[in-house]
């Protein structure tokens, strides 16, 4: 016989063996162990990942912000350009392609890999050489010139669409956030008017208690929203502009919950039942965020995320109020004694797992989709241990990896679920400027019943 003719009897024979033997074991025999061993193959990668080394959790959270961008809610930039002693209000100057004296600059960005910002035009709500209005020009104009200036690392964006495109094209989509109804004046146009400047959000207070609207730091006067306050967040709905919720008080959450059509934001908040200031957000508002859409943007404040900061600074409060009677206009006597006080109670050190317990619990009662990152810097003068400026973002996901989040939830903190509320808003802004125009209301009309 061939050495040919051998091949082909010897393969007719394994074929022959290989039939049999299938048809001899029953077809779950051959079938059933395929999935569980894919999904224990699944699990265990998961759980290697969560107890894996701080360099590999790193790694594994840097592939995925290359598939899916981080975008941060509140970043003050704009406003440290503004202050800066030397040079004040200088974009020129203030060159990002150089280590900053702040938080921010490119080189930091680029570490941590920021895909999308909100950069907050703020301004103070007790400026007493002019109206708002001026100031609030000058700091979009400010941020509108970083922007434009930095082409290769920055594109404008208006939409949800025009940051991933930015993202795609290795920029960062910048947006624009007034941090402030104050800036409005009590006019609608003028809302508008920010709006068509760029303005994707507005808080609806800083500091300070409006007309129309209680502060979380001040004394209440409305309630909650006005009749003009709950038009404010009517029309913003019908521009497209987000409603952001962090600086004002539970009552005006809730109206603006009641009023709202689309996705609200706390653009630098975080949960009231981890650390008890009226900064963040009690879990009544929490529990309300499925069903509207919204997003919490945890801020990397220690005084808001750590109860030991917080209650140290409410200490600390206390004191200077106490020596400023005890020694009234000495100002020598009254340094004195606060420095004396701090020497022997030295501020309390938050960290990153500080911050990731208010994720934990915003994701508990929420839910994953609602949870973002707000870190506000350069809005800031203390920062949390490890999360010191706008390089270290990977640092607080890695911290979310080892706390057993899964790829999508982490995708939906670093980004996803912010621009999954912006997209959300810009299609109820479509469908409400089909149905009504620009409103024309005004304070006066809605809250003072005064007759045009």
């Amino acid at each position: 016989m061939s050495l040919t003719a051998q091949c082909r009897k010897l393969t007719a024979l394994l074929l022959l063996a290989g039939c049999v033997a299938a048809l001899s074991t029953p077809a779950t025999a051959q079938t059933a162990p395929a999935k569980p061993a894919a999904k224990s193959a699944s699990s265990k990668a998961a759980q290697d990942i969560r107890t894996a080394s701080l360099e590999a959790r790193l790694a594994y959270v840097r592939r995925l912000l290359r598939t899916s961008p981080l975008v941060d809610g509140h970043n003050d930039l704009p406003w440290a350009m503004r202050e800066e002693k030397e040079k004040p209000l200088d974009v020129e100057a203030y060159n990002l392609r150089r280590t900053t004296k702040g938080m921010t600059d490119i080189a930091r960005l680029r570490q941590g890999q920021v895909g999308g910002q909100f950069w907050s035009v703020y301004i103070p709500g007790d400026i007493r050489d002019s109206g708002y209005a001026r100031v609030q020009l000058e700091q979009i104009d400010i941020a509108r010139r970083v922007i434009a200036r930095y082409p290769d690392v920055f594109s404008p964006a208006l939409t949800a669409a025009d940051v991933r495109k930015a993202y795609a094209q290795k920029k960062i989509g910048s947006l624009l956030g007034m941090e402030g109804g104050h800036a409005i004046e009590n006019s609608l146009g003028a809302l508008r008017a920010y709006y068509d400047l760029g303005v994707r959000y507005m808080t609806l207070t800083h500091n300070v208690t409006l007309d129309w609207a209680d502060a979380a730091n001040d004394k209440p006067r409305t309630g909650g929203l006005t009749s003009f306050g709950k038009e404010v967040v009517r029309e913003m709905n019908r521009l497209g502009m987000l409603v952001d919720l962090s600086h004002v008080s539970p009552g005006v959450m809730s109206d603006a919950l009641n009023t709202t059509e689309a996705p609200v934001i706390f653009s630098h908040s975080s949960a009231r039942a981890v650390a008890n200031v009226p900064r963040n957000v009690p879990d009544s508002i929490l529990a309300r965020l499925p069903k509207n859409g919204g997003v919490v943007m945890v801020t990397f404040v220690p005084g808001f995320v750590s109860q030991r900061v917080a209650d140290h600074d409410a200490a600390l409060n206390r004191l200077r109020d106490s020596v400023a009677k005890r020694y009234p206009g000495d100002n020598d006597a009254q340094f004195k004694a606060v420095a004396a006080w701090r020497q022997v109670n030295p501020t309390p050190i938050a960290t990153i797992s500080d911050v990731a317990d208010h994720m934990d619990h915003i994701r508990q009662v929420a839910g994953a989709a609602h949870v973002g990152m707000g870190g506000d810097y350069d809005g800031i003068t203390e920062t949390v241990q490890g999360l010191e400026d706008v390089s270290t973002y990977p640092y607080l996901l890695a911290e979310l990896v080892k706390r057993g989040w899964t790829e999508s939830e982490l995708r939906g903190v670093a980004g996803e679920n912010v621009l999954r509320a912006l997209a959300r808003t810009e299609v109820v802004s479509a469908r409400l400027r089909k149905e009504r125009p620009a409103s024309t209301k005004t304070i006066q009309q809605l809250d003072r019943k005064i007759t045009p």
